[in-house]
């Protein structure tokens, strides 16, 4: 195996645990973190195949996911913080009464 498949096999193994992270559905801060795994197993992929064949357009792209995953991280909490203080738990189960 060469490291391009065990680089991707890793980045692969992460996005999974993020994606069951996030249908687990716990507390919204574990939500926020799941999400910030598949943005990061995202980001991993991107720089070895960039570092592969030799292109400087992955790692560009990798400041623009940075950038979105660092806006979504403070804008989730936020809404976590309003969330908690209404509502007094941040877990996203109990929040039947925002629905529509």
């Amino acid at each position: 195996m060469n490291e391009l498949m065990i680089v991707q096999a890793l980045s692969a193994l992460l996005f999974s645990i993020g994606v069951v992270v996030v249908l687990h559905r716990g507390s919204g801060i574990v939500l926020l973190m799941g999400l910030e795994l598949i943005l990061n197993a995202i980001i991993l992929s991107l720089v070895s195949f960039s570092k592969n064949y030799g292109l400087l357009t992955g790692q560009a792209q990798v400041f623009f996911i940075l950038t979105i995953a660092a806006a979504e991280s403070a804008i989730g909490l936020s809404i976590l913080l309003n969330i908690y203080r209404n509502f007094g738990t941040i877990k996203v189960d109990a929040l039947d009464n925002l629905k529509g």
